[in-house]
């Protein structure tokens, strides 16, 4: 008799056990490969003598693939011609430009905490006078933290078209929020 009401005691916790990993497989969310977007900040410095700023979300898609829809600004400082250096009006009076565009980002590479992508996309903006178009080309890399926050680090590479550069190429450093 207590062999029975013993078995039948593992029975139903076994069962439980069961229910309550059902239930927090399917009620928890997931880190990995969850489909959320992030809001992305990113700043870094370009040659010759730029300073970028983009403001993207990015929409992650199965195995760390992504589409990015952002915003950039750009901005080339230059030496003052009365001063001899670098002064506030040549660095903000320059060259400025802004753009909006869109990147696909494919994963090539995966680790634990994790993974680097490709970064192809274009963009359509303006220099205060003039339309500029680029194409965009790099690598970025993706660092995981606690609750869904990221760390990257991104080698750009951008060919503008209608603009007084020809060629950008640079590093930009910026995290990813987790929008729900």
């Amino acid at each position: 008799m207590k062999n029975e009401e013993s078995g039948m005691k593992n029975f139903y916790l076994n069962k439980m056990f069961v229910l309550a990993v059902i239930l927090f497989t399917t009620c928890v969310p997931g880190f990995a490969d969850d489909h959320r977007g992030r809001l992305q900040i990113g700043t870094g410095l370009l040659y010759e003598r730029g300073m970028d700023l983009t403001v993207a979300y990015e929409h992650e898609t199965r195995y760390h693939n992504a589409w990015e829809y952002f915003g950039n600004v750009y901005l080339k400082w230059d030496e003052c011609a009365s001063c001899g250096h670098v002064c506030p009006k040549s660095f903000w009076s320059n060259y400025n430009t802004w753009g909006l565009g869109v990147a696909y980002k494919p994963c090539v590479t995966r680790g634990h905490n994790h993974h680097g992508n490709l970064r192809i996309g274009g963009s359509l903006g303006s220099d205060r006078h003039n339309v500029v178009g680029s194409v965009h080309a790099g690598y970025e890399h993706s660092y995981s933290l606690r609750k869904g926050w990221q760390v990257y680090w991104q080698v750009k590479s951008d060919l503008m078209i209608g603009g007084n550069d020809l060629f950008r190429t640079g590093v930009v450093i910026g995290v990813k929020l987790p929008v729900k």
